[in-house]
């Protein structure tokens, strides 16, 4: 790096997004392109950014880091368990590397969320942070000491697929990795608006769902309180494995502030303690921390 400015890239399932930091974390130059949905195509856009990025901001980047939807599969280095199908099976560190010719250090994209604001956003100081992106998909990530907890088979966090917490029995729906009641299929933003439809509602997109709940509407109003309630569940199992100091909500559901407000509270029944005041924030730097925290995944 030079003079403490750093380089991320946010790989996301409908952008790709480029940032330089400087070292106070500020953004000196920030550029965004569509996700052109093939390997070859998105490996080419990154390429597009970073040199675009460097141009802008008048600096030689020798590494990049790079948030992504998975992980990369400590035995083969290749992706495993994004959402973004066509990732999967892929050598994507290494092709990055030899397309950007220099090092590059993937990382999933809610362990860059969960890094980012643990350094300078609503975590930051916190010693331990739980993350979660609550968007197209739901990614989990922890944060100790200010350092991306991955674990021996960097899994950890890791939330999104494993099943809710005390499922009724009208609670039951197949995932899209082959499980069922995962808590991507409840929590994500698309499982909002799934369990929204199949209570009756219209096919809504979860901002147009709140919305309606805003405005008094009863079914939108009903499929809320029932997402708060999972997350709950789920939120408690959480604190209950790994008791953060602090749990930080990104992605799109993390805009409601009628559902963040409530979490601390809809979690609280689930622990195992005579007393939590566990705080649920809202991701400060919102859809920036991704492409921020892939920046701070090379020291200083």
């Amino acid at each position: 790096m030079t003079q403490g400015y750093r380089l991320g890239v946010d790989f996301g399932g409908t952008k790709i997004e480029a940032a330089v930091l400087d070292a106070m974390g500020r953004f000196v130059d920030r550029r965004r392109v569509p996700n052109p949905g093939g390997y070859d195509q998105a490996l080419a856009a990154v390429v597009e950014l970073v040199a675009a990025s460097e141009a802008s901001s008048g600096h030689r980047f020798d590494c990049v880091g790079v948030g992504i939807p998975g992980s990369p599969s400590p035995a083969s280095g290749r992706i495993r368990n994004a959402n973004t199908t066509w990732l999967n099976g892929r050598a994507l560190a290494d092709d990055l590397e030899r397309a950007l010719g220099r090092a590059v250090r993937l990382a999933n994209d809610a362990n860059c969320m969960a890094l980012s604001e643990a350094v300078d956003g609503v975590a930051a100081g916190a010693a331990s942070v739980f993350g979660a992106i609550a968007g197209t998909g739901l990614g989990g990530a922890l944060v100790v000491d200010g350092r991306i907890l991955a674990g021996r088979n960097h899994v950890a966090g890791e939330w999104g697929h494993i099943p809710l917490p005390d499922a009724r029995p009208d609670e039951d729906a197949r995932c899209w990795c082959g499980r069922r009641n995962c808590l991507e299929v409840w929590l994500s933003g698309s499982g909002f608006q799934r369990d929204y439809q199949a209570s009756g509602g219209e096919p809504l997109k979860a901002p147009d769902i709140l919305a309606s709940a805003r405005s008094g509407d009863a079914a939108a109003r009903a499929a809320v309180e029932r997402l708060i309630d999972r997350f709950g569940r789920a939120l408690g199992l959480v604190v209950n494995l790994y008791d953060p100091e602090v749990i930080v909500i990104a992605g799109g559901l993390s805009n409601a502030p009628e559902i963040v407000d409530r979490l601390s509270d809809a979690l609280r029944p689930h622990v195992f303690s005579d007393h939590c005041d566990t705080p649920v924030r809202a991701a400060l730097h919102g859809d920036s921390s991704g492409v921020r925290g892939a920046a701070w995944l090379w020291p200083n």
